[in-house]
């Protein structure tokens, strides 16, 4: 199973995406085509931007992990290797089995 990681994008790129949707020069589905995300977020970015104005739109780095989110990853990656190690030590002790 392939985890897939969420993209973020910057502010500068988000005004730009706006502003090139603004001037109308693409169709929006074109433009959302070439700079890889989907026609709906599009929108929602001039909504936003629209909302709460250039100077407050966009003011984050997308979602953050805290400290939280990060230790219950290394505790699911942590019981992933204990399980690996029992297998590969069962697996040990059949082999040793048969070559006796």
């Amino acid at each position: 199973m392939s985890k897939s990681k969420r993209l973020t994008f910057s502010r500068e790129f988000k005004l730009e995406a706006v502003r090139q949707l603004e001037l109308g020069e693409k169709p929006a589905a074109e433009l959302a085509r070439e700079i890889g995300v989907p026609r709906n977020r599009l929108y929602k970015w001039r909504e936003q931007l629209q909302a709460k104005g250039e100077d407050s739109a966009f003011p984050g780095q997308g979602r953050r992990r805290g400290a939280d989110a990060e230790l219950a990853e290394l505790k699911r990656e942590n019981e992933r290797l204990r399980e690996e190690n029992e297998i590969l030590k069962k697996a040990a002790r059949f082999f040793a089995r048969e070559s006796s």
